[in-house]
């Protein structure tokens, strides 16, 4: 297993910044007793690129034996507290450094994530956002987008004013990521959006794996989303189980949705 940590110049941020990788290119070899064949290691390798939460920074929260047995990379950038939107001021295109920048990056420098089918995108709370946001924007790029936890906060930002505050971040914070919150449910920003676009375009939509803890305090903006989805006969996949907003629900969402989307 190959880690890296990379440095590299973002035109779309404006400055240097650093994202890890997690890239299997070394199978073990030798083990006693012999290892079964790994049939996964037959295919071209898979890439996902994975988005973490507010706060957060670019690190690799998928174990790396699944990154092993099912013969993906992953790619780890660091979006800061962007909402993994293009923001309004310079050098916070946060979306355009995942879906343009940072794939070309990718291809052009370790030959992966040459193709739809082999790239996905994965994250939580504000990078579940970002995934379903970003696949939905880049349909051409993602096949597959599993949000866990995600910050569907659209709807609340929307009625935000001047002054308003929530125990996140402030009206200005909202309003630099997402555009002015009075026009957000209309905007590209809002991921409802994004899908009857594509629906009326008759562009193929990513699969979709969602994921919530009963616990968590995003639970209803997930099953606000989830409902959205059936209306527009979208086809995904939700599943809720008792859990909180944290690592413990996190993981157990990689280990029941890694199988199934590297399959």
């Amino acid at each position: 297993m190959a880690s890296l940590l990379i440095e590299m110049y973002s035109n779309c941020l404006c400055r240097s910044t650093s994202l890890k990788m997690v890239i299997p290119t070394d199978p073990r070899k030798g083990d006693f007793p012999p290892a079964p064949k790994n049939p996964n290691l037959d295919r071209p390798m898979k890439t996902l690129f994975l988005l973490h939460g507010y706060s957060g920074k670019g690190d690799c929260w998928v174990p790396e034996y699944l990154a092993e047995k099912y013969n993906f990379a992953v790619i780890c950038p660091t979006g800061e507290n962007g909402f993994w939107l293009n923001g309004l001021s310079t050098g916070h295109a946060f979306q355009s450094f995942i879906g343009e920048e940072l794939v070309e990056f990718v291809r052009t420098t370790f030959g992966l994530a040459k193709t739809r089918e082999d790239t996905y995108i994965m994250g939580l709370s504000m990078g579940g956002f970002g995934a379903l946001h970003t696949a939905l924007a880049y349909p051409d790029v993602f096949s597959k987008t599993a949000p866990l936890s995600s910050a569907f906060i659209h709807h609340e930002v929307a009625g935000m004013k001047p002054g308003q505050s929530n125990p996140i971040a402030n009206y200005d914070y909202y309003r630099e990521c997402f555009g002015e919150p009075s026009k957000l449910l209309e905007s590209e920003n809002n991921p409802e959006v994004l899908v009857k676009k594509l629906k009326a375009e008759g562009k193929p939509l990513p699969e979709i794996f969602m994921a919530v803890g009963t616990e968590d305090f995003l639970l209803e903006p997930n099953r606000a989303m989830h409902k959205f989805l059936e209306e527009q006969g979208v086809e995904h996949t939700y599943l809720e189980w008792g859990g909180n907003h944290d690592p413990k629900f996190w993981g157990e969402a990689v280990e029941k949705y890694i199988p199934i989307m590297m399959k």
